[in-house]
């Protein structure tokens, strides 16, 4: 059981805010955290190491449930993520797990979330601009295109890497 009954939840911000809101929220007493990459970037004139958020727009704040007003009451916070009406909460051992890859060395990346039936286009490649639906999540996605005109689809295997939300 985490203590004080403290929970791990998701905090959207402005864009481009992550960092602002990591450190009003911790100037506020709250724990937080940014899980942030280093990526050597080139320049035409140098390269530099540059720091980025795993994921855009996001962070993640350790309180009790009932603080959440404190929280959206901050400087760069947009939302608290919710499911409903209630906050959405990220398990203590998802936290762990990323805070593990990322001190481990490793480079995670973050990748779209998509569920059966989602509507989905095809960002890069020779189908990009193609909208279609998620038909099977394994190791061989499916994205089916509907010919409704005709009443048949079709169905192609593709890296969901490729896709976006339409």
């Amino acid at each position: 059981m985490e203590q004080n009954n403290e929970k791990w939840i998701a905090v959207y911000t402005k864009p481009r805010h992550e960092k602002t809101v990591e450190k009003e929220l911790q100037q506020k007493g709250f724990e937080v955290y940014l899980p942030l990459l280093r990526e050597r970037r080139n320049w035409s004139d140098r390269k530099k190491w540059v720091e980025f958020p795993l994921f855009r727009s996001y962070v993640f704040v350790r309180i009790k449930l009932k603080n959440t007003l404190f929280v959206l009451q901050t400087i760069g916070v947009v939302r608290v993520v919710k499911f409903g009406e209630e906050a959405a909460i990220v398990n203590n051992d998802h936290i762990r797990a990323i805070k593990l890859m990322i001190e481990g060395g490793y480079s995670p990346k973050a990748m779209d979330y998509f569920v059966e039936g989602d509507p989905v286009e095809v960002k890069d490649g020779p189908l990009k601009g193609l909208v279609g639906e998620v038909v099977r999540l394994d190791n061989h996605d499916r994205l089916v295109v509907r010919v409704d005109a005709i009443q048949h689809s079709i169905s192609v295997q593709i890296d969901r890497a490729f896709l976006k939300p339409a």
